[in-house]
C-alpha cells in the first residue's frame, strides 16, 4: 500500500467530491507539520472526518458500487448505455482493477488517515480537556465507521493505529479488525455525550456509538453482546418517527429516530453532497442511478406503507405535490428515500444536495435487538420489538413465534426498512443467504462475499497485501 499523505484543509475550504485528497496537494491547505497547535486546530480537523462522510467515496458511486448494486434490491438505473461499465457490480464481473473497487478502498483509507491525525496530535494540544477528550472520541467512532466499512467488503485489512512511519504492511484477520473496531467504539461510547445542541447536530453521540457497536457484535454473532449493546440504545429515549415519509425529508433530519446521520446541509461553507443527486429521478431530480429492483417491490407485504415511500414512480404525485416526470425511455422507479422536494431544493449546490444520509436509526437498533434476542432464546422481547417496527409500517403483528421462523421474519423485515439504504448485500453475506440468492445474478460462493483488493494497491505494496480467493 502506498503511504498516505495527509494534509488538513481549513473548515472554509471545501471538499472536492473526486479528488484524490491525500495525494494532490492543493492551495490554500495547510500541512499537518504546521496545524495542531490550537483547540481550534482540532475542532477544524476533526470536522474534517465529518466532512468525508458527504464525500463522492463515502456516498456516491463508489458506496453504491460496493453496497447497493450488488444486492438483489437494486439496479444500476439511467439508461442501458449510461454508465454500462457499473453492469459488472449487477453481475458479479469486476474484477481487482475496476474503478469502484479502488475508489472506495481509497476514499475509507482517506478517512482513516484524517482520523488517525486526530488520535495522535490532539492529545499534545494545550486545549479545554473535556472538549479534547470528547473530539478524540469522536475521531475513534468516526475511525471504527470507516474500519467497519472495509471489513464487510474486503475482509481482513491492515490496522494503522496512528502514524506510523511504514504504511506498508500485511493485512490482519477480520477477527483483529473487528477487535480493533470494537475497541475503538467502546473507549469513544464511555465519553461521548448523549446529545448535543442544535449547532453540533450531527457529531456522534454515545448513542451512534452504542449502536454501531451492537451492529459490529451482530457480524460477529456475539449475540449477548449485540443484546446489552443495543438495549442500551433503546433505554436512552430514541423513539421512531409516527411518519415514514416524514422520516426522510429535510424536516425530519436529526428527529428523534436518528442515531447517527451525516449533516449535508448546503451552506456557504460546505457543498451538501451527491447522494440524492446521483438517485434522484432522472433528467428531473438528478441522474436516476441506483434504482428498486422488482424483487423488492416484490417482497413488501400487501398493506405495507413502505412500499410506496421507498418506491418512486414515473408519473406519481408525491406528498410533497412534485409530479414525477414520466420518461418511458429511462428507469420508472426511483428510490424515494433520497428524493428532496422542489420546494426544499437549494439551487446554490447540486441537486437534492441537502438530503442528510442516515446511516444508523432506531428502527434498526430495534431490528438488531430483536435478532439477538431471538439467538439467545428470548422470543417475547424478540417478537415485541419486531412488532413495533411493524406497527409503524401499519402491519398486523408477526405469525412468527419458533426461533428458526423469527429468524427469518428478522431477515425479511429489515429487508423492507432498510431498503436502499446500502444493508442488503452484506445482510444476505453475514447471514449466509447470498449464494443462495444472488446465484442468479452470477454470485459465487467462496469468492463475492468479499471484493478483491485493488490491483494497484497489492503492486504497489510488492505483494505485502495478499489478494481475497477468487479474483
Amino acid at each position: 500500500m502506498k503511504k498516505i499523505i495527509f494534509s488538513i484543509f481549513m473548515l472554509s475550504a471545501v471538499l472536492s467530491c473526486k479528488s484524490d485528497y491525500l495525494d494532490i496537494p492543493v492551495e490554500g491547505r495547510t500541512d499537518a507539520s504546521e496545524f495542531f497547535k490550537t483547540e481550534s486546530d482540532a475542532i477544524q480537523a476533526t470536522n474534517a472526518i465529518y466532512n468525508f462522510l458527504r464525500s463522492w467515496d463515502n456516498s456516491a458511486f463508489p458506496y453504491q458500487y460496493l453496497f447497493g448494486v450488488p444486492a438483489d434490491d437494486v439496479l444500476k438505473g439511467s439508461n442501458p448505455g449510461d454508465a454500462s461499465f457499473m453492469n459488472a457490480y449487477d453481475q458479479f464481473t469486476f474484477t481487482s482493477s475496476d474503478e469502484g473497487v479502488k475508489g472506495y478502498w481509497s476514499g475509507q483509507w482517506q478517512a482513516i488517515a484524517r482520523c488517525n491525525q486526530v488520535i495522535s496530535k490532539v492529545p499534545a494540544i494545550e486545549m479545554n480537556t473535556a472538549l479534547k477528550d470528547r473530539l478524540l472520541a469522536e475521531a475513534k467512532f468516526l475511525r471504527a465507521y470507516f474500519y467497519f466499512n472495509l471489513v464487510r467488503i474486503y475482509g481482513g485489512i491492515p490496522i494503522f493505529d496512528g502514524l506510523q512511519e511504514n504504511y506498508n504492511i500485511p493485512r490482519n484477520t477480520s477477527d483483529e479488525v473487528y477487535s480493533f473496531i470494537i475497541s475503538d467504539l467502546t473507549a469513544a461510547s464511555q465519553i461521548l455525550p448523549q446529545s448535543y445542541g442544535a449547532s453540533d447536530l450531527g457529531r456522534a453521540t454515545k448513542g451512534a456509538a452504542l449502536g454501531m457497536l451492537s451492529k459490529v457484535f451482530l457480524y460477529k454473532k456475539d449475540w449477548q453482546k449485540a443484546y446489552e449493546a443495543s438495549s442500551q440504545v433503546i433505554a436512552m429515549g430514541y423513539s421512531l418517527d409516527a411518519d415514514f415519509n416524514h422520516l426522510f425529508r429535510v424536516a425530519g433530519e436529526f428527529g428523534p429516530e436518528s442515531v447517527f446521520e451525516v449533516d449535508c446541509a448546503c451552506t456557504g461553507q460546505y457543498k451538501g453532497s451527491q447522494y440524492s443527486q446521483v438517485q434522484g429521478a432522472k433528467d428531473q431530480f438528478g441522474w436516476g442511478f441506483f434504482t428498486p429492483s422488482q424483487a423488492l417491490e416484490d417482497a413488501f407485504e400487501p398493506g405495507d406503507i413502505r412500499k410506496e415511500l421507498t418506491i418512486l414512480r414515473n408519473g406519481e404525485t408525491t406528498p410533497e405535490g412534485d409530479v414525477i416526470n414520466a420518461n418511458p425511455t429511462s428507469v420508472n422507479t426511483y428510490n424515494q428515500k433520497a428524493y428532496v422536494p422542489t420546494s426544499q431544493q437549494n439551487t446554490a449546490c447540486d441537486a437534492g444536495s441537502v438530503q442528510n444520509i442516515r446511516i444508523l436509526r432506531f428502527a434498526e437498533v430495534l431490528l438488531i435487538n430483536a435478532e439477538a434476542a431471538n439467538e439467545l432464546g428470548n422470543t417475547a422481547v424478540a417478537i415485541a420489538n419486531l412488532n413495533k417496527v411493524r406497527t409503524r409500517a401499519m402491519l398486523p403483528n408477526t405469525t412468527a413465534s419458533s426461533q428458526s421462523a423469527l429468524r427469518t421474519a428478522i431477515w425479511h423485515e429489515r429487508r423492507v426498512e432498510l431498503a436502499m439504504e446500502g444493508d442488503r448485500f452484506v445482510d444476505l453475506v453475514r447471514t449466509g443467504q447470498a449464494a443462495t440468492v444472488l446465484a442468479p445474478y452470477g454470485f459465487k460462493a467462496g469468492k463475492n462475499e468479499l471484493f478483491p483488493i485493488p490491483f494497484i494497491e497489492i503492486g504497489q505494496s510488492n505483494g505485502v497485501l495478499t489478494q481475497n480467493p477468487g479474483y
